[in-house]
């Protein structure tokens, strides 16, 4: 993630370009499922340097989203909170993995990635540094605040 952005939530490695110039497998092609074990399942099939963000990530939702409910949705795992709809959502890509806060411009900062009208994104790449404590207040902010309902006509 450039650091020109309005938020430091991770470094940029002068070493990155020669690092990153490989690709990652793509993680597994989940089906719909509901709870831990696809959103693990998706982790483990990831590279082991997406692996490790993701793991550190998926913590920190549990740590402090107690009630947090999980569920692969569109083949990447899903978090949300009962009655108040979907939070963060993540997929692992060649050379990132991109965490989207639905309701994004709602947080403070923003996220720095993302142009729909609600959702921002954080993409972290294998040599980014991250900002956890940055992280941690996203995570709280987002799952404190109505999130998305995934589509449902009933809001």
């Amino acid at each position: 993630m450039p650091t020109s952005k309005s938020t430091k939530v991770s470094a940029k490695n002068p070493n990155a370009a020669k690092r990153s110039s490989r690709k990652a497998r793509k993680p597994a092609y989940l089906p719909k499922s509901d709870g831990d074990a696809g959103v693990q399942a998706y982790i483990a099939s990831m590279e082991p340097w997406q692996a490790a963000i993701a793991k550190r990530v998926d913590a920190l939702v549990v740590k402090h989203v107690p009630a947090v409910r999980k569920a692969m949705r569109w083949h990447c795992p899903f978090y949300g909170v009962e009655g108040r709809g979907w939070f963060l959502a993540f997929a692992a890509f060649q050379r990132h993995v991109k965490f989207t806060f639905f309701k994004g411009t709602s947080l403070k900062p923003v996220p720095p990635v993302g142009q729909a009208k609600e959702a921002r994104s954080l993409d972290v790449r294998e040599s980014d540094k991250t900002d956890e404590k940055q992280l941690e207040t996203w995570i709280k902010r987002a799952a404190s605040i109505p999130g998305w309902d995934g589509g449902s006509s009933r809001a």
